[in-house]
């Protein structure tokens, strides 16, 4: 069973590079997925890869809140996100917002290159996975499997 996820993949301008060079080596398993990504990040990945990648604003002009939003809306399966934790982002409750959203969804994230390697490699990825989501509307049972 092969089940294409969206997958999207942020980076803050420190960390650019490293997602660039991790999202090359995992060129082949990214390619049987839809790829969306912030501004900046889209256009190096779309470059790079030569694949097609959905591009948000940039970060800082709303991109991670765009992110955020279509994690909610259900539209996401995966973020990976290397995010910068030694600078400080002018953004920084944005980026907050958005990983806020992606754990309350209980949406796979992977913050750095180990853990975006063990997400992308993980069999789960491809074979079907059903997340548990939250249920907003009722009281009882804080998640529902899809």
């Amino acid at each position: 069973m092969n089940h294409s996820q969206h997958i999207a993949l942020v980076a803050h301008d420190n960390m650019k590079s490293a997602l660039l060079q991790w999202a090359e080596f995992n060129r082949g398993s990214l390619s049987h997925h839809h790829l969306y990504a912030t501004g900046t990040t889209g256009a190096m990945l779309s470059l790079a890869l030569d694949l097609p990648v959905a591009r948000f604003l940039s970060g800082p002009h709303g991109g991670d809140q765009q992110i955020g939003a279509k994690i909610a809306e259900g539209q996401l399966d995966m973020l990976v996100f290397f995010w910068d934790p030694l600078s400080a982002q002018p953004h920084d409750p944005d980026v907050k917002a958005l990983l806020r959203m992606a754990t309350v969804w209980n949406v796979p994230t992977a913050l750095n290159t180990a853990s975006a390697d063990m997400l992308i490699s993980s069999p789960l990825l491809t074979n079907g996975y059903s997340r548990a989501r939250p249920l907003l509307a009722r009281s009882g049972s804080a998640y529902a499997v899809d």
